[in-house]
Formats: C-alpha cells, sequence, structure tokens
C-alpha cells in the first residue's frame, strides 16, 4: 500500500519517544490524512507545521507533544529535502536581516492586526517573556519583567533610554511613567509606532520607524528587549557596535532575548515561513564573540521557564477571544496561531530554547548592581 513504509518510519520515530498515532494521551496524534507521513519525511519541520495547519492532524495536548520531541535528537533522524536544503543555503549566501528586508518582519508579523495582541497580551502589550517568581497573573508578572530590567540597568529619573525594538511601546511607557526617563524607541512596525504613540502620549516617549542600525545619538541607557531574535548572526557584531555607538562612556546596555543552546545560522524552516520571517535565536558563544573587545559582560540571567508559563497563558487568552476573532482571521490561521505558540511553550519546558537577560557596560566603568533579583 502507497505510504506504508513512510508509515513505519514514522510510527517507529514516535515511539521512541512514547507518542503513538491515535492514542489514547493528550501529547498523541491523531491522524485525518495518511499523507502526513510522506510530507513530514520530506520536509521536516515544514512539512509538519503545514500539514497541522491544513487539518491533516490533530494532537489535544501540542505543547506536551513538542517536549517531548524535543528532550530528544527525534528531529536530527527527519532529514529536509531540497527546500530546507535551500533554505540554509541562502542564510550563507545572504544576509536575511539587512536593511532592505530589515522590515519584512513588521510587515508580516507584527502588523497582523492589534485586536489580535491586545486580546493576547497584557494590559501593556509586552510580546516577550514575563516574570513569573511572585506574580499570579500575566499583567502582574510583565510589570514585574519591567521593573526588573529598570533595577538591572540602575535606571534612574531623568535619564535618556534608546530601545532597539520598542515593540508596542511598553517598556517606554513604563520607563517614562514610573521614572520619567526619556526614551527614544524603534521598530520596523507601522502599527506599534502608531499604538504607542498614542497610548503614551503626552509623556516623554518617542517611537520611530527605524531599522536599529540607522539611529543617530548617545544615551545613558541602551536596552532591546526582543529584537536579538531578528538580527541574524551575520549581523551580531553590527548590532553590539551600535550599541557601543550610541551608549555613554559611564552608561549600561541591556539584552533581553531568546537563545539557543547550539550556534545556528538559519531558524526552523515552518517557523521563518510563517511566523518570524527571517529570524533566528542566537548562542552564547554569538554573542559573546560578537560583544568581545567592545563589552564587558556583567550578568547573565537564564529565564527560560518563565516564557513556558507566558506562552500558556498567551494561549489561553486566544483561545477565549478565538470566537471573536475567527471571522476576521479564518481557520489556517487558528490553527497557525495555536501551533506556533503550543509549540514554542513546549520548546522552553524542554529546555531546547532559552530566554536571556545580558547587562553589559564599557571597559573601565565600576561594576552595576545588577544582581538577579
Amino acid at each position: 500500500m502507497a505510504g506504508s513504509n513512510e508509515e513505519k518510519v514514522v510510527r517507529e520515530l514516535l515511539d521512541s519517544i512514547g507518542v503513538r498515532i491515535n492514542g489514547p494521551n493528550p501529547y498523541d496524534i491523531q491522524l485525518h490524512d495518511n499523507r502526513t507521513y510522506r510530507r513530514v519525511l520530506s520536509d521536516g519541520a515544514l512539512g509538519l507545521g503545514e500539514s497541522y495547519m491544513d487539518g491533516w492532524w490533530d494532537c489535544q495536548a501540542l505543547d506536551q507533544l513538542f517536549d517531548r520531541v524535543l528532550h530528544t535528537n527525534l528531529r536530527e533522524e527527519v532529514k529536509g529535502n531540497w527546500k530546507i536544503a535551500w533554505y540554509f543555503l541562502q542564510s550563507k549566501l545572504i544576509n536575511l536581516q539587512k536593511i532592505s528586508r530589515a522590515y519584512q518582519i513588521g510587515e508580516e508579523h507584527y502588523d497582523t492586526g492589534n485586536d489580535l495582541f491586545e486580546a493576547m497580551l497584557d494590559n501593556r502589550m509586552n510580546y516577550t517573556c514575563a516574570y513569573w517568581r511572585d506574580a499570579t497573573n500575566l499583567d502582574e508578572a510583565q510589570e514585574a519583567k519591567l521593573a526588573m530590567v529598570c533595577q538591572k540597568i540602575e535606571l534612574q529619573p531623568g535619564m535618556t533610554v534608546l530601545e532597539l525594538g520598542c515593540g508596542f511601546g511598553a517598556f517606554a511607557g513604563y520607563a517614562a511613567e514610573k521614572y520619567g526617563a526619556h526614551v527614544t524607541g524603534v521598530t520596523v512596525s507601522k502599527e506599534q509606532v502608531a499604538y504607542g504613540e498614542e497610548r503614551y502620549k503626552g509623556l516623554p516617549v518617542e517611537l520611530k520607524l527605524e531599522d536599529y542600525r540607522q539611529v543617530q545619538g548617545q544615551y545613558d541607557r541602551v536596552i532591546s528587549i526582543g529584537i536579538m531574535e531578528h538580527v541574524g548572526y551575520k549581523n551580531y557584531r553590527t548590532y553590539m557596535e551600535v550599541v557601543d555607538r550610541t551608549l555613554k562612556d559611564d552608561g549600561i546596555a541591556f539584552i533581553h532575548t531568546i537563545g539557543s543552546n547550539e550556534s545556528v545560522t538559519a531558524a526552523n524552516a515552518w517557523l521563518t515561513k510563517y511566523i518570524f520571517p527571517n529570524g533566528m535565536l542566537p548562542s552564547i558563544a554569538q554573542l559573546g564573540t560578537a560583544l568581545e573587545g567592545l563589552f564587558v559582560m556583567e550578568d547573565w540571567h537564564n529565564m527560560g521557564p518563565d516564557y513556558d508559563k507566558t506562552l500558556m497563558t498567551w494561549y489561553d487568552n486566544f483561545e477565549s477571544a478565538w470566537p471573536d476573532l475567527q471571522q476576521k482571521y479564518g481557520e489556517r490561521f487558528g490553527r497557525m496561531w495555536r501551533y506556533y505558540l503550543l509549540s514554542a511553550a513546549g520548546g522552553f519546558r524542554a529546555r531546547d530554547a532559552q530566554l536571556w537577560q545580558i547587562v553589559m557596560t564599557k571597559n573601565g566603568r565600576r561594576q552595576p548592581d545588577c544582581r538577579i533579583i
């Protein structure tokens, strides 16, 4: 029977991690189309995600499934075909994150629709990992994250702050409200600029539609909360040079980023195609090489498990709002978004991805009090 060999291979791979086809567990795969076997074996991560979007299979708890998949080396056993190989070749030959391509992520992801993000995120519209240690809900956890950032950079009233990748302006608004800081933020999303400028009107906040490489001036603090995932391995040094150029000698720099356990030069093919165009996770080695000779690394804090909880809360909010969003976005988008949130949550739960907060200073400056709080 056509496809029987592919079925045998896939079933054996899944058996090795305790996952069954049409099994009784929430992490088991419920198969609706036998073509899934061949598609997954030929297209790897891309085929797995696309076949889910197309309704060829379901899983009651995608986050649990991906926790099991990513705890193992199962991905290494499924080799990609020419489509995936071509993407990897492109990442080697082309600077996928060059300025002429920088606005693609804004247009294709962050401009998706503010109604979607308002339904999913906290009150301030933080679209990055929250800090849950003493928090009981998402709003508290995101406020705690922003407070921790301000403490780590020793923010003082009236300071000037440059935020590279400012999102919807959550940090800028918080720093202006709580500290009277003057915050300049740049983003490649026109919707984020419009939202933040309107919400924080009257505060010392200026948000610009601009690539981080184009910023000018010098600031007391230079930070980024969630831009490094879009910088790309060819540009990590450029990013650090921009921070060096815009940070005063006695200033403090700060990075909040998802990180990879290994140095890579390309991202998950499905995630890159459907969620974060040209995205890529940095490693410790890559960031360390990029900052060498420019900065002293003062603190490197890993709070990856907090992202699991953040993503699951976003997922719950999304599901609650989906009846109101469904007509506008459509069923295939809904499946794509669930797959995105839950596969990411499983990745952090499996410790396949990390969330780092890094504090840096220029040579010769006194050590800031940036210990984990």
